[in-house]
């Protein structure tokens, strides 16, 4: 579902009832097209989001705290300097649009009052976070200024005076009547949910459907349910819900309950901002790290690609090299017959002593060479295959252990939820020896390694899970005693997981969560009944010289277990 006029009025309302008279602790830009504010009001303290991404635009309170720039963006300055202790008028919208008006009351240097308005137009590609001063909307700045060349229609730059954008030929759901309703649908050839989205305002696909879906039948009953949803919206009597799939991944969202999905969850939020945050945070999150590491996933993928064509070349090699035995054979069989061969013979007629019919077979001769001469070229032929077998078979050894880590750290990639990962996974390859086409951090915080993820099990024990391979290599081999356990996802990458056992024999139940968080923290985290290898510290070996998160063991024991994000989540320590 798109975030629609309906879902605006129903976050509208629920922000006028939690911010309304809130002060402004601090500023934040996370990201070029979202900002934070961190309010207090009474003794709770708040987080509005407002994002104007093109794929993710929304507004909703939050409870998740992000990375933050080094150095704020000039957008974000300005903000600071405006909003910085200035306290919550209103929140209003503007008739059934998708725009909502935050007012706020600001001081300037000489302690004297003034209004400024931050307006979050949630528009899809369009959409807009724009700063206004004065009750005649100054426009101050814009997270997206639109110039002449980006529109011709309506412009967003600093000095003019902030105008809505250009009204659609629809009628607002809010001031229709039944007659109108009746009158339209009854002219209307359309399906009942195109006629609903192509007549009325901010009304999305996801809520048209479900309408027409209610009010199947006949006309006025379309009409009835229409209009049900039209005092949803004025009584704002809202129902925050989410439709998920088999897997528990969300599939739709919206402000009222949804029935055309007779076959799938619905899971019911206490708030609007909860339903939102649920539904947009690790999608958006996901497309956002999937942006900045651009890089990385590009060199990561080249590599693995010249690694697979390296190895069929490889392994086709080893083959050639498994006729080895018939070049010895051939030489042993001229030597054999080496009286019967003259130099300046193309082939050699001999006797195969080899098979128990003794055929007679052709050899091919080098017509340069005497015979003797041409039984030491196979002989050569033989030693050199001997040694290339045995060297390719190393090559090739070495070349699926470096694809293993490849395949490691783009696991690792898959699972960045931050800049601060990123940057560890860039630093990792740079000291693996790809930093040649690895564009560098220019931050220090950068070249400190993070904390890893922290759980705790139902007995009360820490688990440590590496979020890269530099992780994996320092909570393995630095933080971890040889009494503690260790557990991987069974001939897969993953994370390394850590249970701190304190010299302890943990109880089966906590043997179970650990491997069930590492089974989660790997490649495999969508499967099922996948095995896990747990064994103690003292019987990990980390070879010299070997890639970062690369270790060995030999006694360990298995358990299969289905990885499971709700409990995983439900284990891992607050911070």
């Amino acid at each position: 579902m798109a975030f629609d006029a309906g879902m605006v009025l129903a976050v509208a309302s629920e922000l006028g009832d939690r911010i309304v008279g809130a002060r402004i602790e601090k500023v934040h830009q996370p990201e070029r097209d979202e900002i934070v504010l961190l309010l207090h009001i009474g003794r709770e303290n708040l987080r509005l989001v407002i994002s104007a991404s093109p794929n993710n635009p929304r507004i909703h309170l939050s409870n998740i705290s992000k990375e933050n720039p080094s150095a704020p963006p000039m957008f974000c300055t300005m903000l600071r300097k405006y909003l910085t202790g200035a306290k919550v008028l209103s929140v209003r919208t503007l008739g059934f649009e998708r725009i909502i008006f935050i007012d706020f009351e600001a001081h300037d240097d000489l302690g004297y009052p003034f209004k400024v308005t931050l307006v979050a137009e949630i528009m899809g590609k369009y959409s807009n976070i724009i700063f206004c001063h004065g009750d005649n909307m100054k426009i101050l700045g814009a997270i997206r200024p639109v110039d002449f060349t980006t529109s011709r229609v309506r412009q967003v730059l600093s000095g003019m005076l902030y105008e809505a954008p250009p009204a659609q030929d629809k009628k607002n759901p809010l001031e229709e009547t039944r007659e109108g309703f009746l009158g339209s649908v009854y002219l209307s050839e359309k399906r009942a949910d195109k006629f609903i989205t192509d007549t009325y305002l901010g009304i999305s696909s996801l809520v048209a459907r479900e309408i027409a879906y209610r009010g199947e039948g006949s006309n006025e009953a379309l009409c009835d349910e229409f209009f049900k949803l039209v005092d949803i919206l004025k009584e704002k009597s809202f129902k925050a819900v989410m439709i998920v799939d088999e897997s528990s991944r969300p599939v739709e969202y919206a402000f009222f309950d949804i029935m055309q999905y007779s076959g799938m969850k619905k899971v019911y939020f206490d708030s609007i901002s909860q339903l939102i945050e649920t539904f947009f945070t690790s999608r958006d999150n996901s497309e956002r790290v999937k942006q900045r590491a651009a890089d990385i996933f590009k060199l990561l993928t080249n590599t693995k690609a010249r690694l697979e064509k390296k190895t069929a070349i490889q392994l086709s090699e080893l083959e050639e090299c498994e006729k080895k035995e018939e070049m010895r054979k051939y030489g042993e069989l001229i030597t054999a017959s080496i009286y019967m061969l003259k130099k300046g013979m193309t082939h050699a007629k001999v006797i195969d002593y080899y098979k128990e019919d003794t055929p007679e077979i052709m050899i091919p001769l080098d017509i340069r060479l005497t015979p003797a001469q041409n039984a030491q070229a196979y002989f050569k032929k033989y030693t050199k295959m001997k040694n290339a077998e045995l060297e390719i078979s190393k090559q090739i050894e070495n070349t699926e252990r470096e694809t293993a880590y490849i395949d490691s750290v783009l696991d690792s990639l898959s699972r960045a939820s931050g800049q601060s990962e990123l940057d560890e996974i860039r630093r990792e390859l740079s000291e693996s020896g790809y930093s040649s086409v690895q564009k560098q951090s220019s931050s220090k915080k950068a070249q400190i390694s993070g904390k890893p993820i922290e759980y705790i099990t139902s007995g009360g024990y820490r688990l440590l899970c590496g979020k890269n391979n530099l992780q994996n290599d320092y909570i393995t081999t630095k933080l971890a005693e040889k009494s503690d356990w260790w557990f991987h996802i069974k001939n897969a990458p993953g994370s390394h997981v850590i249970m701190l056992a304190n010299g302890e024999e943990p109880s089966a139940k906590d043997f179970t969560e650990a491997a069930t968080v590492a089974a989660y923290n790997s490649s495999l985290s969508e499967g099922k009944n996948v095995s896990v290898d747990y064994t103690l510290i003292k019987h990990i070996k980390k070879p010299s010289a070997s890639k970062p998160g690369f270790v060995t063991y030999t006694t360990y024991w298995s358990a299969v277990v289905t990885p499971d994000a709700e409990l995983c989540e439900r284990l891992k320590k607050s911070k």
